[in-house]
């Protein structure tokens, strides 16, 4: 078995700490929050659905941030997922695109908006 810290990134041990320190951070600040990156086309899908919904949502484009490639191996790290989009509501993990997709066909996705107080409850 391999280290996870010998990320695709090329990101020491104290880098990695240090990202998965902001993404938490980061996750902890919005009721929702999509790590995304500015040409990926399901990362427009996901925007594009809590943009319909009315979603108040924050969204951080890693490939516009100096620490990008760092912050998405944490990511990695902490919930198994390297792809982007990497949403999180109310300071849970959701998933990428499929999942946040399938969770609104099932009507799963608006009762997690409203219960962290991202869309109005009328």
């Amino acid at each position: 078995m391999g280290s996870i810290f010998s990320s695709s990134s090329g990101a020491s041990k104290e880098e990695l700490a240090t990202s998965m320190d902001k993404a938490k951070e980061i996750v902890s600040s919005a009721p929702v929050v999509v790590f995304s990156k500015t040409y990926c086309g399901y990362c427009q899908r996901v925007k594009h659905l809590f943009t319909q919904l009315g979603v108040s949502y924050k969204v951080i484009e890693l490939d516009k941030e100096s620490d990008g490639a760092v912050v998405q191996s944490a990511l990695a790290d902490w919930t198994g997922l390297r792809t982007v989009p990497n949403v999180f509501i109310g300071g849970n993990h959701i998933g990428g695109c499929d999942l946040v997709t399938a969770k609104h066909q099932a009507g799963q996705l608006v009762p997690l908006l409203r219960s962290a107080g991202a869309v109005k409850t009328g």
